[in-house]
């Protein structure tokens, strides 16, 4: 189901959400649901840890997944189950364990028609205590550019160019470090400069007004 009806006090709607997995239930993890249901709790463990150590950052091979094909699990359900499962527990982890509570991610896993004796793990690795360690090798290895580490500037003069013999132009050079450790130099106009200074005041100001907006303010 992609929209759960959450029902209050005899029976009337109160609120309508949106199933943690989208408002249409993705290929994948529809066509898992058969071969899923006939796997014991042992394997469905086994392939949620290695698709929990893969989400961490841990390298694994097929190898790992190996020895657990049979005769209830063939290599290509082996593959259907991985694909569907991996992405329902992606797209679980997408939204904040502050917004996902343990009853809506219960609810919609029985709406997915997920076996009740996966749900356990499943609710432990989303909403339990592991979820803190997985956030936290998400935040480590997740793909970003290099952030500003330390800004400095100078004022320079060009005291003559290749065509004039007396300039005396002053000019601001910038250097910046960033968190690689690459040093990135530019120059610019001193009204260049002053602009920029204007704007960086000017969006410094503008945030300190927006976060005092009450609308901003995150509250479960």
């Amino acid at each position: 189901m992609s929209i759960i009806q959450v029902k209050g006090s005899g029976g009337v709607a109160g609120l309508e959400r949106t199933s943690f997995v989208g408002a249409r239930v993705p290929p994948e993890i529809r066509a898992m649901i058969k071969p899923l249901s006939k796997l014991d709790k042992n394997t469905f463990r086994s392939i949620l840890k290695v698709i929990t150590a893969e989400i961490q950052g841990i390298e694994q091979s097929f190898a790992d997944l190996q020895p657990l094909l049979g005769e209830t699990l063939t290599e290509d359900g082996l593959a259907v189950v991985y694909c569907g499962l991996a992405d329902l527990v992606r797209r679980a982890l997408k939204l904040p364990s502050s917004s996902l509570k343990k009853e809506n991610l219960i609810q919609d896993l029985q709406d997915l028609q997920i076996p009740e004796s996966f749900h356990e793990d499943l609710v432990a690795l989303v909403v339990g205590s592991k979820r803190s360690q997985i956030d936290s090798c998400l935040e480590n290895n997740r793909p970003r550019l290099p952030s500003l580490e330390n800004l400095s500037w100078r004022t320079d003069v060009a005291i003559s160019t290749g065509v004039l013999n007396r300039v005396l132009v002053r000019g601001v050079t910038m250097e910046m470090t960033l968190s690689d450790g690459s040093v990135k130099d530019f120059e610019m106009s001193v009204s260049k400069f002053q602009e920029l200074r204007f704007n960086v005041a000017s969006v410094l100001s503008e945030m300190e007004k927006l976060e005092k907006h009450s609308i901003l303010k995150i509250k479960d």
